[in-house]
């Protein structure tokens, strides 16, 4: 048997000392908690706290936990790629006896067996963003198309670059998870330099025109020490493809400080507020727009659904995907950075 709200609140402090340990941010109650043991308990487990993306997801979740009157618990890992911290987090919103939980999945197999066991539980399991492997581990996937985000932002770089030779850096995200590569190569195959890639592959594909490959863990300081690198080995860099965008604005840094910033077309995945902005003053010259906020209100509207009728989500659901750009390119179909700033991470 699940434990009623007014146990989860009375176990607070257990919960954050397990989370710490781990190294986890610890999971923390949101909106109405302590207001009933009638409230639905939803948990949101993200990949960090801190990335604005994230952030984002948290206060779509919040915002509709408040209106349909559930109470949310957030948990995350203390970086991207921390599956303990997330594994964690999950155990305790089990046991606090949320009727489902939200996850956007850093090691996209190692949580596998965490899911399972809540799901065996009898806990409904959606991923945002990012999909499990395999992908049906989860009751439902809510997410951007990955694969199309990266196509877009390959497709528009290939008209810009027509008539030129691009010589690629890929800033990319770490091995084995299924975002990074989906983004990688949806971008490789839009610009035309590979084809026919399983849009589930966790596998880089690769390209002669691609002459440094450089994992951030989406990080912006990492990203900037990953183009230093790519800079090291190679000058003639003239497109950087970036799994997002704080990675992106890592590697402007990098560009600008040996005064080439100028020289180097940047595209990258998020479209969120900071990156439109990015975009706007030229750092950032076309990336692919998600709507986080509408992945965590669509999960958390499927939980309550799921706790109040017992209906269960399944299958994907697209949540969007639209190129933003300044310089629009003949046949790619795009919105300018006054679209993009006006719908940044918001629902579409």
């Amino acid at each position: 048997m699940f434990r009623k709200l007014a146990a989860a609140v009375a176990i607070t402090l257990p919960f954050v000392l397990a989370a710490c340990s781990s190294g986890a941010a610890a999971p923390s109650a949101g909106g109405s908690a302590g207001g009933g043991s009638d409230k639905i308990v939803v948990g949101l487990i993200t990949k960090t706290e801190t990335n604005p993306f994230f952030v984002k997801m948290r206060e779509g979740a919040q915002s509709k936990a408040d209106e349909l009157g559930a109470t949310l618990m957030t948990g995350a890992g203390a970086k991207d790629g921390d599956n303990e911290g997330q594994v964690t987090a999950m155990e305790n919103m089990i046991n606090a006896g949320a009727k489902g939980i939200l996850i956007t999945p850093s090691d996209t197999s190692a949580i596998v067996p965490s899911i399972k066991k809540a799901r065996d539980a009898g806990v409904v399991v959606i991923a945002l963003d990012t999909a499990t492997d395999p992908q049906d581990a989860t009751d439902a996937l809510f997410a951007t198309n990955n694969f199309k985000a990266g196509e877009l932002i390959g497709q528009w770089s290939k008209v810009k670059f027509a008539g030129k030779t691009p010589v690629i850096a890929t800033l990319d995200l770490q091995p084995g998870i299924t975002v990074g590569a989906q983004r990688h190569n949806g971008f490789l195959q839009g610009m035309g330099l590979v084809s026919g890639v399983a849009e589930d592959s966790t596998d880089l594909a690769t390209s002669k025109e691609v002459v440094c490959s450089q994992d951030t863990h989406g990080d912006q300081t990492e990203g900037q020490t990953a183009m230093e690198t790519c800079l090291q080995k190679n000058k003639d860099i003239n497109l950087v493809y970036t799994i997002n965008e704080p990675a992106a604005f890592g590697a402007y840094t990098a560009l600008k400080n040996a005064g080439l910033e100028k020289n180097v077309t940047i595209v990258s995945v998020d479209g969120g507020c900071q990156g439109v902005q990015g975009v706007t003053d030229g750092k950032i010259a076309a990336t692919s727009q998600q709507y986080p906020l509408k992945m965590a209100s669509l999960g958390v509207e499927a939980i309550v659904k799921y706790a109040k009728d017992g209906t269960k989500p399944s299958g994907y659901t697209d949540t969007g995907v639209t190129l933003i750009t300044d310089q629009a390119q003949t046949g790619v179909d795009s919105k300018d950075s006054t679209f993009g700033a006006a719908n940044c991470w918001g629902e579409k």
